[in-house]
């Protein structure tokens, strides 16, 4: 009997993936906050949760090749599609939209969820090694 790791998993592994990913964007946003014309991007954790979800209701999912030379992905696409702006509270002189506290709070947040979906993925490969040894 094999085990089957996105099944014992969970999104917990996708959701890691999407928290790194996002602390990226985030990062970046903090790094231009002084760059003119920057518009501050996000990404929305609900619709790429739900479109990951459906996906593995689906069955097995993949990617469209039409040409022979196209190079197969797996996972989460990088693509700007989940990738959003954000909508300025306050207008800037320049027309940069981030607002360094807002990222900032974002970024924090961003850093407490990654750890909480890091600490369930921990206990949920815990389980695992315990199952294995018979405890």
């Amino acid at each position: 009997m094999s085990i089957s790791f996105d099944n014992a998993l969970g999104i917990h592994e996708k959701a890691l993936g999407f928290r790194a990913q996002r602390a990226e964007v985030l990062a970046n946003n903090i790094a231009n906050a002084d760059t003119p014309n920057y518009k501050a991007r996000d990404l929305d954790f609900s619709a790429v949760f739900a479109a990951q979800s459906e996906k593995t209701k689906n069955g097995a999912f993949a990617l469209n090749m039409t040409n022979n030379r196209h190079i197969e992905a797996e996972g989460l696409s990088n693509g700007d599609e989940s990738l959003l702006y954000r909508t300025p509270m306050q207008p800037s002189l320049d027309q940069n939209t981030v607002d360094a506290q807002l990222e900032q709070s974002s970024y924090a947040e961003n850093a407490v969820n990654f750890q909480a979906s890091f600490t369930l993925l921990n206990s949920k490969f815990k389980g695992l090694v315990a199952a294995l040894r018979g405890e």
